[in-house]
């Protein structure tokens, strides 16, 4: 069994999820990436976490699905006999107006952005509570606090993480363990960059400090919250927007 901290991070190939994976790396800590397509990125991040001092294994499959979150988290088990924190990342968008999603559009967003929060959670808290100690970080959305058009499904599932964040609080604080959320703004990843530049210019003209956040600004919180310092921390969502929420 390892000293250092055991961490699973879904959807941890890229953006947010990559980031706070090498958040926790640089602490030399042991890092589980799931991923559910890309192979060549997550080995990418795992040889990142190797060179900053850290531990990696992969641990793919689609989080949604009960029997792989079993596999998930067997893998991480049979590696390092344990585990101290649980971030869950993962997650899909399917933007359209209301009156143009599907029904797909909508499960398929709700089953990778809650119902794999669920599982994992449920996973992690038997762990977890047997051992007294432990972090659950949600990664919820500013879409979750104030909605935003075309992303009827996407802020569901954000909004709906945030009341899940503060029940599994509530269960879990008298064995020591915290779950809190966090909800970006608009940060810098894959999906952001890809959008037309007046599209991006417009967005930031929304944002009272004037730029996009950054992945690495997300996990530095992330960070925090795992950390002995955010031990009196559990059932709040944090914003980190920029301002654009106020």
């Amino acid at each position: 069994m390892p000293e250092k901290p055991v961490i699973l991070v879904t959807g941890a190939s890229r953006g947010i999820g990559r980031a706070i994976a090498l958040e926790f790396a640089r602490g030399g800590a042991c890092v589980a990436i799931n991923f559910r397509q890309n192979a060549a990125a997550a080995d990418s991040v795992a040889a990142e976490i190797a060179q900053l001092g850290g531990e990696a294994i992969l641990v793919p499959g689609d989080v949604a699905d009960g029997a792989t979150v079993a596999k998930v988290f067997d893998q991480v088990v049979g590696r390092w006999g344990r585990l101290d924190v649980l971030v869950n990342n993962a997650g899909i968008v399917r933007d359209t107006l209301l009156l143009r999603m599907s029904e797909d559009d909508w499960d398929k967003v709700l089953g990778t952005n809650l119902r794999s929060a669920f599982l994992c959670t449920r996973a992690a808290l038997r762990l977890l509570l047997r051992q007294r100690s432990g972090r659950i970080i949600n990664i919820s959305s500013i879409s979750g606090l104030r909605g935003n058009a075309g992303q009827a499904n996407y802020s569901a599932s954000k909004a709906a993480l945030i009341g899940f964040t503060k029940t599994v609080a509530r269960e879990a604080a008298s064995r020591g363990v915290t779950v809190n959320a966090v909800a970006p703004g608009l940060i810098e990843t894959d999906i952001v960059s890809g959008m037309p530049e007046k599209a991006r210019e417009a967005l930031v003209q929304q944002i009272p400090l004037g730029r996009l956040g950054t992945a690495e600004e997300v996990a530095s919180l992330v960070g925090f919250l795992a950390s002995d310092k955010a031990g009196y921390i559990t059932g709040q969502t944090f914003v980190i927007d920029g301002g654009l929420a106020i």
